[in-house]
Parts: C-alpha cells; sequence; structure tokens
C-alpha cells in the first residue's frame, strides 16, 4: 500500500459525498481528548502526549461538576439534551465504565448519554464504537471552509417540486403550507434499529413475507429507488409519497458483509422468497482481510468497518498513528488507544504490521462491495477516481437479495433502465443473479463511470444490448418512445440519485431534496412515471 497523498490533506478530498456517518452532529470532545500536539488532522503533527499532566487533566476532568452544554444538536438521531435537563446517574456497577470513558477523552455527558443507549450490559468497544461514529460529524466541520452567504433554497428546484407533485400527482398544497420549506413540511421519520429491512439472510428471527402496495405502484414496470438513510428532516416521507406512497425499507449492508452502508430503499418488487448470492461474502474484517489478524492489536474490537467512503487517509496519518503506538511497548495507555481507534474507525484503516495501519486498497473495497476484482481498474482511471466511483456506488450483495424475486420472473432476460448508473450496481447484481441482460439503458453522467460500465459490459460478454446515455435531464418521452418501440418497453426501473444535499457528511449545502445536486430525485420520479403511463398505454 503506498503513501499516496492524495487523501486527508489533499484538494481532492470530497465532504460531498454519498457516505453518510453513523450518527450526526455529536460535538467532538474536549480538547483533553486530542492528544495530539496541533490538530489531529495537520499535516505537522507529532506524537501523542503521554505525560502525567495529560492524566491528572482528564482525572480533574472527570472530578469536575461543571458539565458543559448539549453535545447534541435538535436534528441528531440520538436523544437529545436541553441544558436544564437533569442527567441521569449511571447504576453504580458502571461507575468504573463512566470513569474510563472520561479518562479516555470523552465528555461525562457523553458517556452517560452512550450508556444509556447501548445498555447496561454493552462493553467497552461498543460504547467507544458509539461515541466515535458520533464524533465523526462534526470532524468535518474542521475541513470546511465557513460559508460567506447565508443559505437559501434553490428556487428552481422548489418549484420542478411543487410542479410535479401539483400538476402529475393532482395535488394541491393550502398557501401556508405551500410557503414552508421541505423540511419544515413533515415530521422526523425514525429508522429502525436494528436496520434490517423486511428481512435479512444473516437473521432468520425476522422476516416480513407480505406487504400490500398502493395500486399505482403494483409492477410491472418493477422500480428500484436507493439513497443514504440518514437524510435530513422530511426527505423519506418527500420520497415515499413521490414514489406512490410506498414505505421505505431500510437496510445497513453490515447484515450482508464486512462493511457498514445504512441506505434506504423504495421498491415495488415482491418480497418473499428472496435468496442471497452465493457464495456468502466475508462477514467480519477478519474473515475479508485475514492477513491482518496477525497484527490485529487486542484493543481494537472493531470486527466492522464503518461506511467506505470516497476519500482514503494519507501517508501522514498512518506515519502519526505508528508513532503514537510505538513509543509503548506494552498495550498504549486509554487515551493514545483512543485516538488511534478513533482515526481507524473514521478513514477504516486496518493493520498491515507491527504498529502499522493502512486504507483499503480499491480492489479491497470492489471485494467489500460485490464487485469483481479489478472492476474499475485500468483504462485510464485513476486511483483517486476509483475510490470515488466506489465510495458512490450500491453494495451488490444487499441489491441482489432484493432484485433475486426476479429470476423466476423472467427467465429470458430482462430490460433495464438505470438511471444514474455509477459503476453499475445493479447491472452486476443482476448479472450475478444469472439474470440474463437484454436491452439496458445506462444514463450516468460520469465518464469515468460510463468507461467502468462499457469495460464490464464487454469483458462478461453480455449477449444483449447497452445504450448508454450522458443526463438524465436529457431524458425525455420522445427518447423513451424510441426505446420502448424498439424492444417493447423496460421491466425494470432501478436508481439513486446524487445524495450530495443529504448525506451527513456534507456541512455547506445538506440542503435535502431542495439541493443542486439531490433534486434530480424528481428527475426519476418524472421518467418513472413517464415509463409507467407509457406502458400502461401499450407502448
Amino acid at each position: 500500500m503506498d503513501g499516496d497523498n492524495s487523501g486527508l490533506e489533499s484538494d481532492n478530498y470530497d465532504w460531498n459525498t454519498e457516505d453518510e456517518l453513523e450518527i450526526e452532529n455529536f460535538h467532538p470532545s474536549s480538547p483533553n481528548s486530542t492528544v495530539l500536539n496541533g490538530d489531529a488532522n495537520s499535516g505537522s503533527g507529532e506524537a501523542l502526549d503521554s505525560s502525567p499532566q495529560n492524566d491528572k487533566e482528564i482525572e480533574s476532568d472527570f472530578r469536575s461538576s461543571d458539565v458543559e452544554g448539549s453535545s447534541f444538536d435538535d436534528d441528531s438521531d440520538i436523544d437529545s439534551f436541553s441544558d436544564d435537563e437533569e442527567i441521569p446517574k449511571p447504576l453504580s456497577k458502571n461507575k468504573v465504565t463512566l470513569k474510563t470513558l472520561v479518562k479516555m477523552g470523552y465528555k461525562i455527558q457523553e458517556a452517560t448519554v452512550a450508556m444509556e443507549r447501548c445498555g447496561v450490559d454493552a462493553s467497552l468497544a461498543e460504547l467507544t464504537d458509539f461515541l466515535c461514529a458520533a464524533q465523526m460529524a462534526k470532524a468535518a466541520d474542521a475541513l470546511m471552509a465557513p460559508e460567506e452567504k447565508p443559505r437559501c433554497s434553490d428556487h428552481t428546484n422548489k418549484n420542478k417540486r411543487r410542479y410535479y407533485e401539483c400538476e402529475i400527482l393532482g395535488r394541491k398544497k393550502p398557501r401556508d403550507i405551500e410557503k414552508k420549506t421541505l423540511n419544515e413540511d413533515d415530521e422526523m421519520l425514525h429508522l429502525p434499529n436494528p436496520m434490517i429491512g423486511f428481512g435479512v439472510p444473516t437473521d432468520e428471527s425476522f422476516c416480513i413475507t407480505g406487504r400490500r402496495l398502493p395500486e399505482a405502484a403494483v409492477g410491472p414496470p418493477y422500480f428500484y429507488y436507493e439513497n443514504v438513510a440518514l437524510a435530513p428532516k422530511g426527505v423519506w416521507q418527500t420520497i415515499s409519497r413521490f414514489l406512490y406512497d410506498i414505505e421505505p425499507e431500510f437496510v445497513d449492508s453490515k447484515y450482508f458483509c464486512a462493511a457498514a452502508r445504512k441506505r434506504g430503499y423504495v421498491h415495488n418488487l415482491p418480497i418473499e422468497n428472496r435468496y442471497p448470492l452465493l457464495p456468502l461474502p466475508p462477514h467480519t474484517v477478519h474473515e475479508a482481510f485475514p492477513l491482518t489478524k496477525k497484527w490485529w492489536p487486542s484493543w481494537d474490537h472493531r470486527t466492522k468497518l464503518n461506511c467506505l467512503q470516497t476519500a482514503y487517509a494519507s501517508a501522514k496519518l498512518t506515519e502519526r498513528i505508528r508513532k503514537a503506538v510505538e513509543n509503548y511497548e506494552e498495550t498504549p495507555p486509554l487515551h493514545v488507544q483512543k485516538y488511534v481507534l478513533d482515526e481507524c474507525r473514521k478513514w477504516n484503516l486496518v493493520w498491515v504490521g507491527r504498529n502499522k495501519v493502512a486504507p483499503l486498497e480499491p480492489d479491497e473495497v470492489e471485494m467489500l462491495l460485490g464487485f469483481p476484482r479489478n472492476h474499475t481498474r485500468g483504462g485510464g482511471i485513476s486511483r483517486t477516481d476509483r475510490y470515488k466511483s466506489l465510495g458512490n456506488s450500491f453494495q451488490v450483495d444487499t441489491v441482489a437479495y432484493h432484485l433475486s424475486v426476479l429470476k423466476d420472473m423472467y427467465p429470458n432476460g430482462i430490460n433495464l433502465l438505470s438511471l444514474f448508473s455509477g459503476i453499475g450496481g445493479a447491472e452486476v447484481a443482476l448479472y450475478r443473479l444469472g439474470i440474463p441482460l437484454k436491452n439496458v439503458v445506462s444514463v450516468e453522467k460520469s465518464e469515468v463511470n460510463r468507461s467502468i460500465v462499457r469495460s464490464w459490459w464487454d469483458q462478461t460478454n453480455q449477449k444483449g444490448n447497452l445504450y448508454d446515455l450522458q443526463d438524465v435531464q436529457l431524458l425525455d418521452g420522445a427518447r423513451l418512445e424510441y426505446y420502448m418501440e424498439l424492444f417493447g418497453g423496460f421491466d425494470l426501473v432501478v436508481g439513486g440519485s446524487p445524495c450530495n444535499n443529504l448525506a451527513g457528511s456534507n456541512r455547506v449545502s445538506r440542503d435535502g431534496l431542495e439541493g443542486k445536486e439531490s433534486a434530480l430525485f424528481y428527475d426519476y420520479f418524472r421518467i418513472l412515471d413517464l415509463v409507467k403511463n407509457m406502458m400502461a398505454k401499450g407502448h
């Protein structure tokens, strides 16, 4: 693994990605928890300071009765505190755990909430996972330039939403509601825990085998829409309302592979008789990367990786971690462990040698996401582009599980309309399921991604036809009618519109479906509705 410098300190680093953070809006720990001399993300940090003075400061912070204000924002999906709310005291048997967390650098209030949310029997590893994931969202702020102007919604996108809702869906809104923004319009959606949708193959204790769809939603054509689960308030209610009032299915891909990926799916597919791709992929880090087990320290209790990102850690960061750990012959002190584990979780670093961590290689990310080896390699595609394309893709095993019901329905092949195709996650899933791809209309803006899909199509000797287009906004009724007359219509419409304005890592323009990029969801609905209406009329 080379020391490419396009990671943390690079101008290529993109926080506007598909990758949502595990828990949002959690303030970073107090300065005592940052044990580097200087900013933890700077390029010139020194080794960790393990002097007794630090321990005294942490101990003093634990004993202090001056607890700071809430560590959570109002829109967090963690239970929040108000300033005058009493902090419940933990049970006496948990005082040792609480003290340990505080000595690691977490605030009393943060640690108390973690213990309440994770349960009295939660291990220290589970608690630190919870706390670290919550901190990750706020860490992005340090790298973002402050906005020069107050942010306002894009009126064009608002008008687009209102046009589709009022004209196409035939709905009207009272004037007082018309004046509200999307985020003020809906109640907060509570995500399920565990996030297993209607069931996952690794947990047979829970499985929903039937549901009733609204009449307007019944297929064919079938459709399948995906986006990040942890979206701003009201987003999923709006998506569901446009997509024929179908309830979203929220699934975390950690139940399918060794990495988390929390996503919401709205579809009209049957949900009985699903089956997973075989062979089953590795479900833990050590199963996926067995050579790391030799070097994995006993105090790193991770068994799963966090959501795979579009960027990767720099060589400077991995060097700082090496220096921090090698100062101790035995187990490092708790505050050093905390620093190392926070960075490892944030950047999905794995242990590749004594005191050595490294980011995942692109081919390792491909494997975790269910793509064939070298799917994104070669053809003039840079390492940075590979990470970006993979970070914005489907998790193939998860999607294939949902699409598996189509195999018996289309034994002779399927006609697919793939919107926002990316690197062809849906196409790869159908192919791995053994469903022939007769005709695929793939719409993808990125030239890099179109090249990847075309290369995969040729290398797998597909017998069908691939038509690739660049822009969903140019896909109109006339073009759709041409394809329908050419091969008789579409059996499945798949898409995952950009999540740039939805993802928790975006602290500049997280405007929901009113954002410039994420407003393209309305084009997904526009095209789907055109396909349904045209096919109903016999095109």
